[in-house]
């Protein structure tokens, strides 16, 4: 499978803006082949905290990823600040949203894995709520686990899903300041589980003055480099195949050695 990752700027806090700068986007990534576009982390606000912010199960940033999906015959994802269906409550954690990743499919099926590690530095843990445990979706043959941004600091979730995964898709809005955490992690991760990392991290400063410098790349299972940007808005692009995962596991039989 050809999987794209769009290394793009997020206009704050304005999802029709960021509608109509990705669909573009996401079309010249079909046109180059992908058959899988990933966005960044919260691709429709920008990695915004007002209270709010937060958007209904299904709601705009949803069927923007499914319409996209529907009119190219292709998986689109990325993800977006969403409430659960059925978490209304009186106030508190229940009405919190979650930092919720959408895998949308060309016949009309969604996928969501919500995100782990609420990233506490930044004060995310007060304003979404935590998801509670890995997704692995299978795509004709290969099997697709996400993770959000922070999630690539806590190995051991990749470890847990690596024998049932080919490729993790990592979104982010990973800071400028720490880009070498972002590089390291995601080829170590790679390394580590033998398997593909796609890293699609976004460009520009967002509302609140964090800036960021995209880096976003796809990564081999033997760690390998096999796209990556610099710090604009681009496309890159890679094929990805469960039988080099296969191939790569079976020479170097790392993973049955782990204990614990």
């Amino acid at each position: 499978m050809r999987i794209a990752a769009v290394q793009h700027d997020i206009v704050w806090e304005d999802r029709d803006a960021n509608f109509a700068r990705l669909a573009p986007q996401v079309a010249r990534a079909v046109g180059a082949g992908a058959e899988l576009v990933l966005l960044t982390e919260t691709f429709s606000t920008g990695f915004s905290m007002t209270p709010g912010i937060g958007e209904p199960e299904g709601g705009p940033s949803s069927r923007f990823l499914a319409a996209q999906a529907a009119e190219h015959g292709v998986w689109v994802a990325g993800t977006c600040p969403e409430i659960a269906e059925g978490s209304g409550g009186a106030g508190g954690e229940q009405e919190l949203p979650y930092n919720s990743f959408v895998l949308a499919g060309p016949d009309g099926t969604t996928h969501r894995y919500r995100k782990l590690h609420p990233f506490t530095h930044a004060g995310e843990h007060e304003r979404f709520r935590a998801g509670e445990k890995p997704v692995t979706v299978l795509i004709d043959g290969l099997r697709v686990t996400p993770f959000i941004c922070y999630d690539l600091r806590f190995a051991d979730v990749f470890w847990r899903a690596a024998p049932e995964t080919d490729v993790y898709l990592v979104p982010a809005n990973w800071p400028k300041a720490r880009r070498l955490h972002w590089k390291t992690l995601l080829q170590a991760r790679a390394i580590e589980n033998q398997a593909y990392v796609v890293g699609c991290n976004r460009v520009g400063t967002a509302g609140d003055g964090t800036e960021h410098a995209g880096d976003s790349r796809i990564i081999s299972p033997m760690g390998e480099l096999l796209a990556t940007a610099s710090g604009i808005e681009t496309v890159v692009l890679a094929e990805v195949d469960p039988a080099e995962v296969l191939a790569t596991r079976d020479r170097l039989r790392f993973l049955p050695d782990r204990r614990g």
